[in-house]
């Protein structure tokens, strides 16, 4: 094994991600038995949620639990803490400060923040606050694909003086092919040489799995998945598949794949995530997924080329 890749970190995010599949409606007999799994794996994070506020998100009563993440909740739920630390997610303009405790009063330890690049200043400042309170902190810049160069260079001034202690490459519309990555990789590390890297990679082109080995051949230490691949629309780099490849001095398989048996084949049957066509469309034009979600919620499902035929036929109804 690369001397690098005994650094790696994997951070499940089945709940927070996966939570976007079945609006966070898992059952807190899942998410116990999904740490003890990731736990028992040897998996070094378990992103269990949101810890957004809920009155800063209008219709927040009709989300699980996992959305937005209550502290004295989560005690009740994590009864006991393993060696797999726990995570959450903010978002820019949803998250109030006076809900994070400091973290020797919660059970979480990692706090990322997620926003878009013109967000930067804002994201630096929460984790600004979130360092204070004694947390490990992320920057997760989304839709990476879209972002210019004179942009990145201009942001990362900022990020590489700040505290933060991972910075994120992620592809949010899985449009990124291996070279994009290996591009960004090296632009990260050239424009972040005081940084930690990380990796969040969606399926839409059936690249998650390739383009986080990718990462974390070239040593970007926390590597993102999800059991099954349980994610947004495509889903998202299956943790199974990092466990089984990048250290099996550290991390087991066995365990996530009971989980796979007991819990995510049967959930697989109600929800709908992972590589299918419409989402293949949407990422390799470099869009968001939102508009082949609603196909796959419509009667016209399964019509992929009149899917794609809207997507890339101007009004004036030339074709490309």
């Amino acid at each position: 094994m690369d001397a690098k890749k005994r650094h790696h970190k994997v951070v499940d995010c089945t709940i927070r991600d996966g939570g976007l599949v079945n609006n966070w409606d898992f059952s807190v007999d899942f998410v116990r038995s999904l740490y003890r799994c990731l736990n028992e794996a040897g998996v070094d994070y378990m992103e269990i949620g949101y810890k957004n506020s809920p009155k800063l998100l209008p219709g927040a009563e009709k989300s699980g639990p996992w959305r937005f993440l209550n502290d004295d909740w989560l005690r009740a739920v994590i009864t006991e803490k393993g060696s797999t630390k726990l995570s959450a997610l903010v978002d820019i303009g949803r998250v109030d400060v006076d809900d994070i405790l400091p973290r020797e009063e919660s059970v979480l330890d990692l706090i990322r923040v997620a926003c878009y690049i013109h967000e930067v200043d804002k994201a630096l400042e929460l984790i600004s606050i979130f360092h204070d309170r004694g947390y490990e902190t992320t920057l997760n810049i989304m839709a990476l694909s879209g972002v210019k160069e004179h942009q990145l260079d201009s942001a990362f001034g900022l990020v590489n003086d700040s505290v933060v202690d991972v910075v994120y490459i992620v592809d949010s519309y899985g449009s990124l092919m291996p070279s994009d990555i290996g591009y960004l990789v090296k632009k990260f590390r050239k424009l972040l040489p005081n940084k930690r890297l990380g990796a969040h990679m969606h399926n839409n082109l059936q690249l998650a799995f390739a383009n986080t080995l990718l990462c974390a051949e070239k040593g970007v230490e926390l590597l993102d998945g999800s059991v099954y691949g349980m994610g947004r629309a495509a889903g998202n780099c299956p943790t199974e598949l990092l466990a089984a490849r990048l250290n099996p001095a550290k991390y087991s398989l066995r365990p996530i794949l009971r989980m796979i048996d007991d819990y995510m084949i049967p959930l697989r049957e109600k929800e709908e995530w992972g590589y299918i066509v419409p989402y293949m469309i949407t990422g390799t034009l470099g869009e968001h997924p939102r508009s082949a979600m609603a196909l796959r919620g419509s009667p016209d499902r399964d019509k992929s080329l009149g899917f794609f035929d809207k997507l890339t036929t101007p009004e004036t109804g030339k074709s490309h």
